[in-house]
């Protein structure tokens, strides 16, 4: 009967700093996107419907819009001035969208706005970018109700024409100077962190704790 209670205190307790260290990590991601947010604007595009069509329209008007942006922004603006070049030509951007969709047949409404959103983790090419809210130019296509796509629009990381999300590594770089390099190993993927530290034994490593799990498990700093 006792070693049954133990048994049950102990699941218990496990449990408990489970979901405290879940808790967490989470805030831990969101005081990242918190710091991460004032440097970085998001591209984010919502196709009409997760139609095998509507999906492929979506990427077309993607690869149309970056184009655009990058044809009037160049590669050296600052975050500022991509917001107020997106801002200023958001009628274009929507119109030049909306003669694209009507040429493959296509006739709904585009919508394109500077906005906040709030992203859950998500990666883009071999970065992950924590969860939490962040300055946005949205491209919303019809309902919008489809899945979406997205990239960072500020640094600049975005290309046209990429079926998998790829960062070229002048681009890492740009982002690495823009957020700092602490920050940036953040967004790197356990596995190439790993790699890095094993490269350059003396650089700093990015670790996160849960004091409670570590109570439970007797590991100490």
């Amino acid at each position: 009967m006792k070693h049954k209670l133990t048994l049950t205190i102990s699941s218990l307790l496990l449990f408990t700093a489970l979901l405290l260290s879940l808790t967490f990590r989470q805030q831990w991601n969101e005081a990242l996107a918190s710091r991460l947010s004032p440097d970085i604007l998001r591209f984010h595009v919502l196709a009409d419907s997760n139609s095998p069509r509507d999906q492929k329209l979506k990427l077309a008007v993607r690869d149309l819009t970056i184009h655009y942006i990058h044809s009037f922004l160049g590669d050296d603006a600052s975050k500022e001035e991509t917001i107020r070049l997106v801002d200023s030509h958001k009628k274009d951007i929507e119109d030049l969208a909306r003669r694209y969709l009507l040429s493959q047949g296509k006739d709904c409404p585009v919508t394109l706005s500077i906005t906040r959103d709030y992203f859950p983790t998500k990666a883009y090419g071999d970065l992950v970018f924590p969860c939490g809210t962040y300055d946005t130019a949205r491209l919303t296509i019809g309902s919008g109700r489809g899945r979406n796509w997205w990239c960072v629009l500020y640094p600049p990381l975005c290309y046209a024409g990429t079926i998998e999300a790829s960062v070229p590594e002048s681009s890492k770089e740009s982002l690495k100077e823009t957020v700092g390099s602490e920050d940036y190993q953040s967004l790197l993927p356990r596995r190439i962190r790993t790699e890095q530290k094993q490269e350059n034994p003396d650089s700093p490593a990015v670790k996160v704790r849960f004091f409670f799990l570590d109570l439970l498990t007797g590991k100490e700093g």
